[in-house]
């Protein structure tokens, strides 16, 4: 079965961790929260439940190719129980199973420049710190918290 499309100029956020509704509630607030526009599409299916990247990269590998997406976001164990709730960004095309995490501040951001195909995942992923979290760009499209 293929993976969930998102909406148009939306991206996929699939629930992974099923352990705590209110932390998934109060993912998907502070990812509506950090923009003025609509830019996630939620999905909250069990069958989605504890699965890992490379399960998902299977499902999509076999999905026919107009059924496939570029990439998606996970809200899995790590987001539900982190206060800044970091979704799992995952590459499911250019770099497949390439992973970062991103707080809800810079998901519109990214959300957008993908859906769009401004930027590619590479230079979110190229921009991650050290512990494989983006964390933004300044305005001169540096790379936040890097010397």
């Amino acid at each position: 079965m293929p993976l969930p499309q998102p909406d148009d100029l939306t991206s996929l956020v699939l629930r992974t961790d099923f352990g705590d509704e209110g932390a998934w509630d109060a993912v998907k607030a502070a990812l509506d929260a950090a923009g003025e526009d609509r830019h996630a599409t939620y999905v909250s299916e069990l069958r989605f439940a504890g699965v890992g990247v490379q399960t998902l990269l299977a499902e999509e590998d076999a999905a026919d190719e107009d059924d496939q997406i570029v990439y998606m976001f996970l809200a899995d164990a790590v987001t539900m129980n982190d206060p800044a709730h970091p979704l799992l960004a995952v590459d499911l095309s250019d770099e497949p199973g390439r992973t970062f995490r991103v707080t809800a501040r810079w998901f519109p951001d990214i959300s957008a420049n993908l859906s769009i195909a401004n930027m590619d995942f590479a230079d979110f992923a190229d921009a991650a710190d050290g512990s494989g979290t983006f964390r933004g760009f300044d305005e001169d499209g540096a790379v936040l918290g890097v010397d």
